[in-house]
């Protein structure tokens, strides 16, 4: 490990610490994420601000998630799933076990979080969430995926204990390669999500934290 990332992972607290113990594999992290509340404010925090404020929004809770799997031996990476103009992106942590990959996500929407890793690569995994990532208006908005970010290279900018923002990592995520799941043709042909899993999906969901797309 690097310099820099062995001096951010020894400046967490013993309280952290033993936060993050509890923390002991990716369901437990995703049922942490799933019982804060929904932060529907713009910003970027970091996984030190998640633990003192209890609250996250999607990207948030996906930077916390990659430092909580980082503490229990995996790489901390993110994947990117691309939302078409009518939609928000969302982003997940995504893990490997066995040679499968899994995620892990802070959703308003109940049917985007967690995956076990039995998916053979990061297009199975996205392709996982196609039929159930759509919007308030039930529109299937899935378009690109990104390959997954190694957040370990801003290691030399505390992302994980900072109080700076962290929309470098937004931006970084953009900027990378993303490939397209869909042609054209299929996006003209694509039928609306069924209104009572778009009801169901929207469960406990945060009014203010949604996306509100144009009808």
């Amino acid at each position: 490990m690097k310099n820099a990332a062995c001096q951010e992972l020894t400046s967490w607290t013993e309280k952290e610490k033993k936060f993050f113990n509890r923390l002991d594999s990716p369901i437990k992290i995703q049922y942490y994420l799933n019982q804060i509340p929904y932060n529907p404010h713009y910003g970027s925090r970091s996984p030190r601000c998640i633990i003192r404020e209890g609250k996250a929004h999607c990207f948030e809770g996906a930077i916390f998630a990659a430092a909580a799997l980082r503490m229990i031996g995996h790489k901390p990476l993110l994947l990117d799933l691309e939302a078409s103009a009518n939609d928000d992106d969302h982003v997940l942590a995504v893990f490997k076990e066995r040679g499968c990959w899994g995620a892990i996500g802070k959703s308003n929407f109940t049917v985007l979080r967690f995956r076990e890793p039995v998916y053979r690569t990061p297009r199975e995994l996205t392709m996982s969430y196609f039929d159930v990532f759509f919007n308030s208006i039930c529109e299937k908005t899935i378009r690109r995926y990104s390959h997954p970010l190694n957040l370990s290279q801003f290691d030399h900018l505390n992302w994980m204990t900072t109080e700076e923002d962290l929309a470098y990592i937004g931006d970084r995520l953009n900027e990378i390669k993303h490939c397209v799941v869909l042609t054209p043709t299929m996006i003209r042909h694509l039928t609306l999500a069924d209104p009572d899993l778009v009801k169901a999906g929207l469960l406990g969901a945060n009014k203010a934290g949604l996306y509100k797309p144009k009808k």
